[in-house]
Parts: structure tokens; sequence; C-alpha cells
């Protein structure tokens, strides 16, 4: 008798759906944010990287104004997204607050300014634009593929 026939359970595999890759996918991608922005050569420079504030001079990719404290951020939401893409509801949970997140951070962004002790993540230009995009994005994508799912579930 084999392990699976024995536990049924064990070596089942779990068909993604649209969804949940979402949520994985956009996981991985800021958890790898997080783990670059402590790479000198990918985060420019590096030596400038400070733990927050608007003094760090380091940029990722030569272009987003990143902390120590940013990258942490990264990381932590990457782990969420990674955790939450688990199942389709928690998938969309993630999605949508991600987006509220990313909006509310894209708005602090634009009306704070830049140069002020009230730039703790720090942010710049760069950093918002991709803030107000990846927020809509997350938002749109949780709303289309959540309401898919929904869909799915009541035809089951």
């Amino acid at each position: 008798m084999s392990a699976s026939s024995a536990h049924p359970g064990v070596g089942a595999s779990h068909h993604r759906t649209a969804i949940e890759l979402t949520a994985l996918v956009s996981g991985g991608v800021f958890a790898l944010v997080g783990i670059l922005g402590f790479i000198p050569g990918v985060t420019t420079n590096y030596s400038q990287l400070a733990f927050a504030g608007n003094a760090s001079g380091a940029l990722l990719l030569g272009v987003f104004q990143v902390s120590i404290l940013h990258n942490i951020v990264h990381l932590l939401f990457g782990a969420a997204g990674l955790i939450m893409g688990r199942t389709a509801a928690q998938s969309r949970y993630f999605l949508l607050g991600g987006g509220v997140v990313y909006l509310v951070i894209w708005l602090y962004g634009l009306l704070i300014d830049q140069a002020s002790a009230a730039n703790f993540i720090p942010v710049n230009t760069a950093d918002n634009w991709l803030h107000a995009v990846l927020g809509v994005a997350m938002i749109v994508l949780g709303f289309v593929l959540g309401r898919n799912e929904a869909g799915t579930e009541r035809r089951s």
C-alpha cells in the first residue's frame, strides 16, 4: 500500500485558481523586491541605506528610494501574499486590502513634503507612481478575479 493510498490527502494536488496564482506571484515579487533592496549593485548608493527616513539615499534599481524599513515592509507584504495566496478568499482579501494600502501610501506620498521628516518610509516620485499603479491593479484584480471565483463557487 502506497503512502498516497493510505493517506488520500497527502500528495494530492490542489488546482490553483487565477486569484490564488495572482496573490502568490504578487507575494513572491514583493518578497523579491524586499530582498533586492538589500543587495548592493541592484540598490545603488547602498552605503547610504538608512533604517528609515528621507536621508536614505539608496535607490532600488537606481530609481526607487528605499530604506531598511521600506525593504522590511516589502518582505512582510510578500510573506502575506504567499501565505494568503493559498485560498481564493484570502487571496481576494490580500489583493483588495493590499491595493487599498498602496493607494493610501500613494496619497501619503503626494501630500507630504518629500524633504521633510514626514517622509519616514521613504518615498520619491517614482515610488508614488508605482504605488498608484500597484494599488489600482491590485484592487481591479481582486474584484475581477474574485468575482470569477465567486461565480464558480455558486455554480458548483
